[in-house]
């Protein structure tokens, strides 16, 4: 049950609520007062780094949510979110991750650094954090073409031999760079 939000609550504390690791809790809250209030996202970017997962993990799926509207608003904390990105071990916290890098505006180093530790992420145990980053592998081609090439290498052997949800991701993002190739 969501909570009329008081005057001196902090995102902090409107992310601590509930205590179950799949609940998205006041989340939904979150997004819409940091789009009312942008100066509030550096509250949100703080509470990445909570010793409690499940705060830092709801902060990552609120940055995700935000970063499909309001991507410009995080450029400012590129640094810190692409250190995050490296150092993050929680499945949830690297598949909301995967997304937002690519939504920010970075330069052609930055790029290749997100690429690097997206590629990486193709390791991992989840199949849910090897979509994502097959997902952000295929974004950061729209900044940097030059990772097109080893993209739609990574993307024809994953939509082969991935998981399945691997493989449909793979097909379908190929068929979208394939069409971005054609155009004159």
């Amino acid at each position: 049950m969501s909570q009329a939000m008081q005057p001196a609550e902090t995102i902090h504390s409107m992310l601590a609520v509930g205590r179950r690791p799949l609940s998205s809790g006041r989340t939904a809250e979150v997004v819409n007062l940091v789009r009312a209030q942008p100066k509030r996202a550096e509250q949100l970017i703080e509470c990445l780094w909570d010793d409690d997962s499940v705060l830092a993990m709801r902060a990552a799926d609120a940055l995700e949510k935000l970063s499909r509207t309001m991507p410009a608003l995080l450029d400012a904390w590129k640094a810190p979110l692409l250190g995050l990105l490296a150092e993050a071990t929680q499945n949830k916290l690297r598949w909301s991750l995967a997304p937002v890098i690519p939504r920010l505006r970075l330069t052609h180093s930055e790029c290749c650094r997100a690429a690097k530790i997206l590629h990486s992420y193709l390791d991992d145990s989840s199949s849910i954090v090897k979509t994502c980053a097959l997902q952000g592998l295929a974004d950061l081609t729209r900044q940097d073409s030059t990772l097109l090439p080893e993209v739609v290498d990574l993307l024809r052997i994953h939509s082969r031999s991935g998981t399945p949800a691997m493989r449909a991701r793979g097909r379908h993002l190929l068929r979208k760079l394939d069409a971005i190739e054609e155009k004159p």
